[in-house]
């Protein structure tokens, strides 16, 4: 190795000969065993010695071919070249599952916006369909509620008209009968006042003394003058009674007091009773028990409101099913309570005209006025009934039952 680095430092290249004894490179160790292992080195085996200086890594290569040169080829080992082998190999793989997860993140990502999608699409669907049937179930509602408020419309249109025709004819008879009752009264009072200028009006002392024993001795019975054409202010605040009733209804009045609905046909009735049969007769029925529990539930009112607790109110019915629609009916009305029905309260209730008679003597014997209320299925009256100051029947209509005018008559 020391005359290869002595010719490299000559300036002159020259090519060493194989022959010469003392530059023969070294014989290649024999392998045992290899019958095809040469003899001699090759050709290829002489170096060529550069012009310029030799450096490490120059010399290193001849350093290996010259210990080598006794084999067929020459092999060098490279342990860098042979990690970029691996790592160029680790880097290719990775690349390929780099590829792999790509794809697979792009199915998965494809896959759930295709499930998302679907859903979304489900349930856009079932949104859809659940609006319709709330739609089309809102649509009928809406429809059944215009028909019905046609129909109200309607209802109460027909009812003004009604209110408008029979409000002017009831006026117009009204107005009749007041002009004919006042000049009824004008004539009785002018009679009236001649007659009391006849009179004498101061008793003697011996007449008066048993007149004030027997108003000691026990009270007069109540005997209301509707009648009388003298009661001119009880029979102004009957009237003001009915037109309130009428035109201004309280529904939530105190008790005692009319709360529903009074038309013109039921003051009509409660008036003929007052001023036309003075307080003592029968009056047509208006084909339903209610109709009837109203009217008497307004002569009951308004009798209230003149003699207050004084007034017994005496119910007659043939059953005990008639008599529970007159309580309910007048508890109703009147908005009187359970406990004001009773034979000491405000409203008895009888099933035979013996017994109501009994208690109706009673209530006069201790002061008291009654009220004797019968239902229009009692086909007879009986004859103690008419001995009281104060009563009143529901005929039946004749017509609705099919009863003509001869029979009519001769039934009345």
């Amino acid at each position: 190795m020391n005359e290869e680095a002595s010719r490299a430092s000559q300036p002159n290249t020259e090519l060493t000969e194989p022959d010469a004894p003392q530059h023969d490179p070294p014989k290649a160790k024999e392998m045992p065993g290899d019958p095809a292992a040469p003899t001699a080195a090759p050709l290829d085996s002489l170096a060529l010695v550069p012009p310029w200086p030799a450096t490490d890594t120059d010399r290193q290569p001849e350093s290996e071919s010259a210990t080598d040169t006794g084999s067929p080829a020459r092999t060098t080992y490279d342990p860098v070249s042979e990690a970029v082998a691996d790592l160029a190999q680790r880097v290719a793989d990775l690349r390929a599952q780099e590829s792999a997860l790509k794809q697979a993140i792009a199915d998965l990502q494809t896959t759930y916006t295709q499930t998302v999608q679907a859903q979304l699409a489900e349930a856009q669907t079932a949104v859809k369909r659940l609006m319709r049937e709330s739609l089309h179930d809102l649509e009928q509602r809406r429809q059944t509620l215009q028909l019905s408020v046609e129909q109200l419309e309607r209802r109460q249109e027909r009812i003004r008209a009604e209110m408008r025709t029979t409000f002017a004819g009831v006026s117009q008879d009204l107005a009749i009968r007041v002009q004919g009752f006042k000049d009824y009264l004008v004539g009785s009072l002018q009679d009236l006042v001649t007659a009391a200028e006849q009179l004498e009006l101061v008793p003697t002392p011996a007449e008066s003394a048993p007149a004030a024993q027997e108003a000691t001795a026990s009270p007069a019975p109540v005997h209301p003058p509707f009648a009388e054409q003298t009661f001119e202010e009880q029979a102004k605040r009957i009237r003001r009674l009915l037109d309130q009733y009428r035109s201004q209804p309280d529904y939530y009045g105190p008790p005692w007091q009319l709360r529903r609905t009074f038309e013109p046909i039921h003051a009509d009735r409660v008036a003929d009773w007052f001023f036309t049969q003075g307080g003592r007769g029968a009056v047509r029925s208006l084909g339903s028990r209610l109709q009837n529990v109203l009217v008497a539930a307004a002569v009951i009112s308004i009798l209230h409101k003149l003699y207050g607790d004084r007034l017994r109110t005496l119910v007659l019915a043939n059953t005990p099913e008639r008599l529970g629609d007159w309580r309910r009916g007048l508890q109703d009305c009147l908005g009187i309570a359970r406990t004001d029905f009773g034979p000491n309260a405000g409203i008895g209730l009888f099933e035979s005209p013996e017994s109501l008679a009994i208690k109706a003597e009673r209530i006069q014997k201790n002061g008291d006025l009654p009220l004797i209320l019968i239902d229009e299925t009692e086909e007879m009256v009986s004859l103690s009934l008419l001995q009281f100051p104060l009563w009143l029947a529901f005929a039946p209509d004749l017509r609705s039952r099919g009863i003509s005018a001869s029979e009519s008559r001769s039934y009345l």
